[in-house]
């Protein structure tokens, strides 16, 4: 038995396999080979293994996202057998005495760069397909790894690192926990463990050798125990017993008013990030969709989710809440949420730079086509829009002008669309200073305390070091958001707060006397905040 201390992201416990995943950070190096012809066998080997992923993945995404939607998987199992690919990699193999990483990986390169350079648009997608299917066989060929695809029970997953466009690609039923080497307890896959309630460690001293090992994560003390002795399990197990008893205790509130005693009532929704969400925010009883981050429906696409695309999730979500209100906030790519094919400039310091609100009104296009879905979404439901990391009045009144011409168009098409709450986002010290003044262009603000505390305090919230500087509970943060409640209610607009802090316990009370009009928390977290608001008398 070994035990390994971290830093505790969630207070639980886990208990389970360990699933030791890999980045993807194969170096191909070109390496002459004696026997051509068996290094041939072996990249066949590598293609059969492909298909074999492809085949699972294909049949996971038709169990979960549909036929439509599955079908790129098809498409990549067919690519596996298009005769120019393989003569490809046949040849350079052949012709230049090398290993099959090399040639799959140029003739990856190649195809792509051919594809790229076509006219038809049909054509230039197919080069992210094809740099897809050569490094999955690389992937094999080096053995670099595993594929979160092939998580085939529950595990605690261990990895160096996870971004968000790692994170989205998992199959959230089958995570225990996460254990990671780096990472900030402000990370977006911290905000994930939240959301999924389950605990996660950050900073430990992961070994590869943990690969299948069973384990336990007690994010009580931040520890990880490697093949625990049968003591110290059944005491895990023991814990767990009273976790589950307290989550029973918590169902009592199914049903019940987000009330104080004297009667303040306020609004208590749930954030999501993706469709399937909206399983735990109805589970949990949350009153309505305070925060829908729509980004990650860009996160785990290949290429710009079509209109239609974004118009059946933001519908299916409208549909399932039957009436409750959906908060969809525009896409907030940039910062820590890079998107390949959105080609954006690396830069030295992206958390202040081109994202979110900015990539909207450079990039109207992108911006109209998720405009018009959300607007055609809204006829199935109660949709409201958000615009996020706001600095200014004109850069609202440029959305809504956007948002109008949109509209017109949708006139003009004969499409049905319903009138929508416009809100924004106040993240930044800019948006609470003129907040008085943003209210007066909007229905609602929605206060990011993840954000506004960062930009408040100076301080990168990914930035592992400074976790211990970083604190929300600043007097400066809670002024700030005072502030906007203030002001947001002199300019006619109800105020709410969807960051990490509107689930935090210990504020409840404060935020209520602030009078904050609705509070949006991770789905795990309406219950225990429910209790804390019914338990108060203000």
């Amino acid at each position: 038995m070994e035990q390994y201390k971290g830093k505790s992201i969630f207070k639980k416990m886990a208990i389970g396999k360990i699933f030791y995943y890999e980045k993807n950070q194969t170096a191909v190096k070109r390496e002459k080979v004696e026997d051509v012809e068996a290094e041939a066998a072996r990249f066949d080997n590598a293609r059969e293994k492909a298909k074999e992923q492809l085949q699972h993945l294909f049949e996971k995404a038709q169990r979960e996202v549909g036929e439509t939607e599955a079908a790129i998987f098809e498409v990549h199992m067919m690519m596996l057998d298009d005769g120019d690919y393989l003569e490809s990699v046949y040849n350079i193999i052949r012709t230049q005495e090398t290993c099959a990483e090399y040639a799959t990986a140029v003739t990856g390169d190649n195809f792509a760069a051919m594809f790229a350079a076509m006219d038809d648009e049909y054509m230039k997608a197919r080069a992210a397909d094809v740099k897809d299917i050569s490094e999955r066989i690389v992937n094999v060929l080096s053995g670099n790894g595993q594929n979160m695809a092939e998580m085939e029970e529950p595990v605690i997953l261990v990895a160096d690192d996870l971004a968000p466009s790692e994170t989205v690609q998992m199959d959230k039923s089958k995570l225990l926990g996460f254990v990671t080497r780096y990472g900030s307890a402000n990370s977006h896959t911290a905000i994930l463990a939240r959301t999924m309630n389950i605990p996660a460690l950050i900073e430990v001293d992961i070994q590869k050798e943990w690969n299948g090992k069973m384990a336990v994560i007690d994010g009580y003390e931040g520890t990880v125990t490697i093949d625990p002795d049968e003591a110290y399990l059944n005491q895990a197990k023991a814990v767990q017993q009273e976790e589950l008893k307290k989550q029973e205790l918590l169902k009592e509130m199914k049903g019940k008013e987000t009330v104080t005693k004297d009667g303040r009532k306020i609004h208590l929704y749930a954030n999501i990030g993706s469709v399937s969400d909206t399983a735990a925010a109805l589970m949990n009883d949350a009153e309505g969709i305070g925060l829908f981050r729509s980004e990650f429906l860009y996160l785990e696409s290949e290429d710009y989710p079509t209109e239609n695309e974004q118009f059946l999730a933001y519908k299916t979500v409208a549909e399932n809440m039957a009436g409750k209100k959906v908060i969809i906030r525009t896409l907030d790519i940039g910062a820590d949420k890079q998107v390949g094919y959105f080609n954006l400039e690396k830069e030295e310091n992206p958390a202040l730079g081109y994202r979110a609100i900015r990539i909207c009104l450079t990039r109207e296009e992108i911006f109209k086509t998720q405009l018009r879905a959300i607007l055609r979404a809204s006829a199935f439901g109660n949709i409201s829009v958000m615009f996020p990391m706001i600095i200014s009045v004109e850069e609202v009144k440029r959305a809504k002008a956007i948002l109008e011409e949109v509209k017109a168009e949708l006139r003009t098409d004969g499409i049905a669309y319903k009138d929508i709450e416009i809100g924004v986002m106040i993240e930044t010290p800019a948006s609470v200073m003129i907040s008085e003044e943003l209210a007066e262009e909007v229905d609602f603000f929605s206060i990011g305390t993840n954000d506004l505390t960062q930009y408040t305090l100076a301080i990168d919230r990914q930035n592992p070091n400074l976790d211990t500087f970083y604190d929300p509970h600043h007097p400066a943060v809670l002024r700030m958001i005072q502030k906007t409640i203030e002001n947001g209610h002199k300019g006619g607009a109800w105020v709410g707060i969807c960051g990490e802090l509107g689930a935090d316990i210990e504020l409840t009370e404060t935020f209520l006397k602030m009078g904050v009009d609705e509070l949006s928390v991770s789905p795990t977290f309406v219950l225990p905040v429910r209790d804390k608001v019914r338990s108060l008398h203000l």
